[in-house]
């Protein structure tokens, strides 16, 4: 942590030698029916915040907490100087930006494509590897403008190129990669119209290769090869042996979606050398699935694959290129292992592993070694965005006590005051094995009528009185009993968001992708409550109720305590990648406001912004026009008028409302 980040310690607040809350050596006394326990919080330090949110390890070297306790933002990397996260959403707040915001930074992207081909430079340096290296950003990935215009523009200097993967990203491709000597990957699946195009774009100086994933493509390709009188740039997609690990593990092998087995390879080589055109065929592309997590893989892949590419260049096909696919993971927990949602090795192992690999491939056969690209997408667009989100508010269970004890409470209720009152750190399972059975009985004696409704509450409060106080003792153990593992999730408050997790976050919902999400701000506070996230669709799966942690994942968030008079901001990091494309309209709820941010000597700059869907914007996705509507509203609104249901005030009250939500950012406003 650098000297920006030292520690801010209140009057009452003391530093620990091992920078660690000590456990307990007695326990309070049990509290008084009634009363609050008026104790200190424990101490709390910014290197607290970084160590339980883990931002150290999945956000360097861009993220960080200041001296303030907000995270700051550095764009450049080591490069340069940083920005304070919570300062810039208040400025942009300021310029009529409503939440939730999507903030992306354009100097992240070009760190990242500087640092990708940095590592890449230097293994072809140590290995002395003849060949040279030409990445491509794959648009499906993130097709926003200004994201691809900013990956072209800071992919100059390293000839950065496009990976296409139908036809629209082909049209996107075609008009934006203005840069010699740059590749532009075709793939996925092609009609006429589609080869046609990208042999002709070879017309506007462009290397577009055509990648063959299905034999079928073979001789339309040729066909319009001899049509068009143009040679094209061609490659194979290789289905592996070598299967990849975690979610998209089964992308690969003989069942994979796309690509051609080795036998099918051998008849391309054929076919190709029948019509004349076995020049043609310049590339071995080939992918193991997204976000690999064990550098084991990738190296069992490109062992495989480099033995290909030798093989086909000994057949007489003009090889020159070999493309190891995407796959590059990137570290979403901070845990630096094999887990789906880390990875046990950095972008140096990875080019240091490719780049030894192919060489000694070829040097075996004396074959000239390839120029090497990979579709690295996931490791260039994640970390550049931030997406930022207020609580609006929150709720916890029940747990104060009552506020008195009458001599002749129900027996139910007493008992439950006598376990709250004994719990101690040896008899805290035992507790809450006693506490659950009286909760069972007062609801089965509350539905046989032999409990009063009020009773039944009582018995509730002193329930979760018990639960809040055995959690403590829980939290403050070694090992916590099986039985008692679900509590803190069955005790964790709800923050109510302003959001939609299908919009802005929909692989946490589909595939339970985990995203760092942490507050930006009151970082040198002790985040006292436990929570999960809640969105404001009307659906009960729009909640975020898994989080990063060393181990494993756990089902809930430190939070601070929320203050309904002080805005509490949020943030999801990592989340650049596939989530603005395949957010869906859940509830209607549209694009949110996005700004792209620009680090300047001075401060920054806001390059662009694109604001959010409007209500009629969204509206009109769902065939409804704005016009209509009103008008429908406005003869109700008549009719109510001519029956003396509404005044003239109200009618016009109500139309003014309705015309001015239309326009209007579909989440809600302070």
């Amino acid at each position: 942590m650098g000297e920006e980040s030292s520690q801010v310690l209140s009057e009452e607040q003391v530093q620990l030698d091992d920078g660690e809350s000590k456990p307990a050596t007695s326990l309070p006394k049990p509290l008084q029916l009634g009363t609050k326990n008026n104790s200190k919080p424990a101490n709390w330090t910014i290197e607290k915040s970084e160590n339980l949110y883990r931002i150290a390890g999945w956000g360097e070297p861009y993220f960080s907490i200041n001296a303030a306790g907000h995270v700051t933002v550095s764009p450049q990397g080591d490069r340069g100087g940083s920005l304070d996260l919570f300062e810039l959403v208040n400025a942009l707040r300021e310029r009529n930006l409503s939440l939730p915001l999507l903030i992306r930074f354009s100097d992240i992207l070009e760190h990242r494509i500087d640092r990708l081909n940095a590592c890449f430079a230097k293994a072809i340096a140590r290995y002395n590897y003849t060949g040279g290296y030409k990445g491509v950003f794959p648009v499906k990935c993130n097709q926003q403008r200004h994201l691809v215009e900013d990956i072209v523009r800071f992919g100059k200097p390293h000839q950065f190129g496009l990976e296409a993967g139908s036809k629209p990203e082909l049209m996107i491709a075609l008009a934006m990669l203005d840069t010699p000597g740059a590749m532009l990957i075709c793939n996925g699946y092609k009609d006429r119209e589609y080869i046609e195009t990208a042999m002709l774009a070879q017309k506007l100086g462009q290397s577009p290769i055509i990648v063959l994933e299905q034999l079928e493509e073979l001789p339309l390709v040729v066909e319009v090869s001899q049509s068009l009188g143009i040679q094209p740039l061609l490659g194979v997609r290789a289905k592996l042996s070598t299967k990849g690990v975690g979610r998209w593990g089964t992308s690969t092998g003989d069942r994979a979606k796309f690509g051609l087995t080795i036998p099918e390879i051998l008849q391309v080589v054929n076919q190709l050398k029948e019509a004349g055109i076995i020049n043609s065929l310049q590339l071995l592309h080939y992918h193991i699935g997204s976000q690999i997590s064990s550098i084991s893989v990738i190296k069992d892949a490109i062992l495989e694959a480099s033995k290909i590419y030798v093989e086909l260049a000994q057949l007489g096909a003009n090889m020159k290129y070999l493309d190891v696919g995407g796959g590059l993971g990137i570290d979403y927990d901070g845990s630096q292992t094999n887990f789906h949602a880390s990875k046990n090795y950095n972008l140096q192992n990875y080019a240091n592993d490719i780049i030894a690999e192919v060489k000694d491939a070829c040097s075996e056969r004396n074959v000239a070694v390839p120029t090497l690209i990979s579709e690295s997408g996931r490791a260039i667009a994640s970390h550049q965005s931030v997406l930022i989100f207020d609580v609006l508010s929150s709720s916890g269970v029940p747990s104060d006590l009552p506020p008195s004890l009458d001599i002749e409470e129900h027996p139910i209720v007493r008992n439950l005051w006598e376990t709250y009152k004994s719990i101690t750190e040896e008899n805290y399972q035992e507790a809450f094995h006693d506490a659950t059975q009286f909760k069972e009985e007062a609801l089965s004696r509350f539905n046989f009528g032999y409990l009063t409704l009020t009773e039944r509450a009582r018995a509730e409060q002193l329930y979760w009185a018990c639960c809040k106080q055995i959690l403590e003792i829980a939290r403050r153990q070694a090992y916590v009993p099986d039985d008692l593992e679900d509590l803190e999730k069955i005790m964790a408050s709800i923050y109510y968001v302003n959001l939609s997790v299908f919009q802005s976050a929909p692989d946490s919902w589909a595939i339970d992708q985990l995203f760092p999400i942490m507050p930006i701000h009151r970082l040198t506070e002790e985040p006292t409550e436990r929570g999960i996230v809640a969105d404001l669709t009307c659906d009960s799966d729009g909640k975020i109720d898994q989080f990063i942690d060393l181990r494993d994942v756990k089902p809930v968030l430190e939070l601070h305590p929320f203050k309904s008079d002080k805005p509490y901001y949020l943030g999801l990091f990592l989340g650049g990648a596939y989530q603005e494309i395949m957010g869906n309209l859940h509830n209607l709820f549209g694009d949110t406001n996005a700004v792209h941010i620009h680090l300047t000597p001075k401060g920054y700059k806001i390059e662009h912004v694109v604001k959010g869907d409007t209500m009629t914007e969204v509206l009109s996705y769902v065939q409804y026009d704005a016009e209509d509507l009103v008008e429908n509203i406005r003869r109700r609104a008549e009719q109510a008028l001519l029956e003396k249901r509404i005044t003239i005030q109200e009618s016009q009250r109500l139309l003014q409302n309705y015309e001015r939500s239309l326009g209007r950012y579909t989440y809600l406003s302070p």
